[in-house]
């Protein structure tokens, strides 16, 4: 409901026109009113509104000085109605150079103010729209610019206008708020998956209120990863008087709570400059890719993760060494032993907790080193977590040897393809299949199985030679399409939406404006 001040010294013309109009039904609240402008502008201190209506001759301010006052002193932008007799005439002009919106001469007929009202109506929604629409276009700008920091590929233009646009003081470090996809059953599509984070982001941002700016959305840009990202720094603790700890807590009650979503929060590590966000971003991924190899928490903190003692630490290197020698030959029923014995021998030794962790690590790490020697290029979290991905698809109990069994297995088949080399002729098959079924529910998991590759190489190979993942290559695709449609039909925006294969029309109309610069409406308008 818009709010409304009607500012005349006759209390009889205050009344009449009070009663004159059936404001509720024209989508106003009942009028404040006042007396004069210095009446006026005191309720104008603490009560915002939409249109003022006031008289020109009033004694101690008048509408004209009235108007000034706002449009320069206090800068209140409201529409504003002068009400004028006949010989007051020439002031209705001079109003009109104030940004007067309109004037009625009295007396006040009551079609012609019923007419303005809605024409004030009109254009108040008009303007809401055009600056939902600015928001979010200046949010998808900032989500660019903070997405390219993240993964390291950003240059002086992107840091110079992240740290113009947001205040970010003492340590800082990236977040990961993710759906946690094994709890969510696999009845839900992929659009349906998408329609919960749209949830979860949305109440990331009532959380935060000022701070929203702080909260990106699809961070990770991978097809089985639904998350948000949050940047914290020290400034919004001590805001509210709490810890780090108690204020990612609280956040994570308040999402849970208020979404009754399964989600899991990954605490990437502290750095001090928002130019190295990039390495609590990779510290984030990592974690990620390691859960299964930890025991379920709601949130993981990289520094406790990968805190170990000075004391007592046992390195089954023999173990690991025959285990990834097992790897290289991609033989699966002798990794499968060779897991058996890694496992035992830690059993053995007594080793658990941090140090198993210790372990699990060495052995990761190790196998993203196999990766890098065969291609200097290969993007090590990224191809550590899709294989991690792949396993826990099985169903495979979170920690077990089972998990490992299946993805160093994976691992050995994704060593095979790299030092093959099996792009020539794959990556045709896959961009002719995207082009001819992009509407459809392509996934890397589904297409690899079809042309008989690893998933976490096709992935590989798109990064390589398009710059970003299948799902990003996949999601311009779509958005090309749905830009020819915009412009060669008068097919409504929801339809193209599904057409080019999105259910959700709040996620097609973001990703729009990311890839366009400007909302799917105003690109068939221009």
């Amino acid at each position: 409901m818009l709010k409304v001040l009607i500012v005349d010294d006759e209390p009889f013309i205050l009344q009449g026109i009070k009663v004159l109009i059936d404001w509720n039904k024209e989508g106003y609240e009942e009028p404040y009113t006042a007396g004069n402008g210095v009446e006026a502008l005191e309720i104008l201190k603490d009560t915002p509104v939409d249109l003022i209506i006031s008289d020109v001759k009033m004694p101690e301010m008048n509408g004209i000085e009235l108007l000034k006052a706002i449009r320069s002193a206090i800068k209140i932008d409201a529409y504003f109605v002068i009400l004028s007799g006949y010989a007051e005439f020439s002031y209705a002009q001079e109003a009109l150079r104030y940004d007067c919106t309109d004037y009625i001469l009295k007396p006040v007929d009551k079609d012609e103010l019923i007419g303005i009202l809605r024409n004030v109506a009109h254009m108040k929604a008009s303007t809401n729209l055009e600056n939902e629409e600015q928001k979010k276009r200046e949010k998808a700008y900032f989500d660019r610019n903070m997405i390219a920091l993240l993964n390291g590929k950003f240059d002086y233009a992107n840091l110079t206008f992240l740290e113009e646009n947001i205040c970010l003081d003492g340590q800082m470090c990236y977040v990961g708020i993710s759906l946690d996809v094994q709890a969510i059953t696999d009845e839900f599509t992929d659009e349906e998956k998408k329609t919960y984070l749209r949830k979860l982001y949305e109440a990331a941002q009532e959380y935060l209120k000022e701070d929203s700016i702080l909260c990106v959305m699809d961070v990770s840009g991978s097809e089985k990863i639904y998350d948000i990202g949050f940047i914290y720094c020290d400034r919004l603790g001590q805001k509210l008087k709490m810890t780090d700890k108690e204020y990612l807590s609280n956040f994570f009650e308040y999402l849970a709570k208020n979404t009754n979503l399964p989600i899991t929060m990954l605490v990437g590590k502290y750095v001090n400059e928002i130019r190295n966000l990039c390495k609590s971003y990779g510290t984030s991924s990592m974690l990620r890719s390691l859960q299964g190899f930890r025991e379920k928490k709601q949130i993981y903190y990289y520094e406790e993760e990968y805190k170990i003692s000075d004391t007592g630490v046992v390195l089954c290197k023999k173990k690991i060494d025959e285990l990834i020698s097992a790897i290289e030959l991609n033989e699966h029923n002798l990794i499968r032993q060779k897991v058996d014995e890694f496992y035992n021998d830690m059993q053995n030794s007594g080793i658990m907790g941090e140090t198993m962790n210790l372990n699990i690590n060495y052995l990761l790490f190790q196998l993203i080193h196999l990766a890098s020697e065969q291609d200097n290029d290969v993007n090590q979290e990224e191809i550590l977590r899709l294989i991690s991905e792949s396993t826990f698809e099985e169903g495979i109990r979170r920690g077990s040897r089972s998990h490992l069994c299946r993805m160093t297995c994976e691992y050995g088949d994704y060593l095979a393809q790299l030092r093959k080399n099996v792009s020539r002729g794959v990556l045709g098959s896959v961009e002719e299949e995207i082009r001819k079924n992009y509407a459809t529910n392509l996934t890397l998991k589904g297409l690899s199985e079809k042309y008989y590759v690893n998933s976490a190489y096709l992935g590989q190979l798109f990064r390589k030679k398009y710059g970003c993942s299948f799902k990003d290559y996949l999601n311009k695709q779509r958005i090309d399409e749905a830009a020819k449609l915009l412009l060669r039909t008068d097919m409504k925006i929801y339809e193209i939406a599904e057409a080019v294969g999105y259910k959700d029309v709040d996620y097609f109309v973001n990703k729009f404006i990311i890839a366009k610069g400007c909302t799917p409406a105003k690109y068939r308008k221009q």
